[in-house]
């Protein structure tokens, strides 16, 4: 006989999955880089509740912030009020996201080589997607594409009557640093370059030419992972 409440939907414990399914399993056979943001929230959670195992917790969480750079947004009380969160786990998980965040702001000393747009993205985007205001940071690079020091050299209204080129390429000139890349973020999330992102670009590139530093690329950082490569857009690239 049917118990007469709403019958609850069967969801499998993580040890019920296929071996080749489960997070940890995943993670440590093909590195952390290979997993989903769910599958990575899913090992920071560890356990999930009654009637629903962890990555289905990991899911409901990520949709309940719209993604990571909601989450990077979210408070201990925000992330406590959610059925299954307590608080441990809501403090374990935030602790998580600021030691990311510090890693790849802190860490520019580590010969990382920039190659592409998404080699950017990569390196800072766990930290500018989540700003509130606009921040232009000049990356400098050696001859190798290896980057040499990251310096933030705007915060607020990054526009074309605010920066000046003479300020941005100045620490690639005192760093003895033959070419730069230019980043800054858009705080309302659309990535898309406006007029003037491609005035100061264009700016850059004639004021680069004089004092003998290349501007390689100007990305634009945005939220959901967005960003856009003005090089690869030739938005103010010949």
């Amino acid at each position: 006989m049917e118990n007469d409440g709403a019958k609850q939907a069967y969801s499998p414990t993580i040890r019920e999955l296929p071996q080749g399914e489960r997070p940890r399993e995943r993670l440590k056979e093909y590195g952390a880089k290979h997993l989903s943001n769910t599958e990575l929230v899913a090992i920071l959670l560890r356990t999930g509740m009654q009637g629903e195992n962890v990555l289905s917790l990991s899911s409901r969480v990520l949709m309940q912030f719209d993604g990571l750079a909601g989450l990077g947004r979210s408070t201990i009380g925000e992330l406590c009020s959610l059925r299954g969160l307590s608080e441990a786990k809501s403090c374990q998980f935030l602790a998580a996201l600021e030691l990311g965040r510090r890693s790849v702001s802190q860490s520019p000393e580590e010969k990382v080589t920039i190659n592409s747009p998404q080699d950017v993205a990569n390196l800072l985007m766990a930290e500018m997607c989540l700003l509130e205001q606009e921040h232009l940071k000049v990356l400098l690079l050696n001859t190798k594409n290896e980057l040499m020091k990251i310096h933030e050299v705007y915060v607020g209204n990054v526009n074309a009557s605010v920066v000046r080129p003479a300020e941005v390429i100045r620490p690639a000139v005192r760093e003895n640093a033959p070419s730069i890349i230019v980043v800054h973020n858009h705080p309302s999330g659309d990535p898309n370059p406006s007029q003037e992102d491609i005035a100061i670009t264009k700016d850059l590139i004639a004021a680069g030419k004089l004092l003998g530093v290349e501007l390689l690329d100007h990305v634009v950082i945005g939220n959901r992972s967005r960003f856009v490569s003005l090089n690869e857009k030739r938005l103010g690239f010949s």
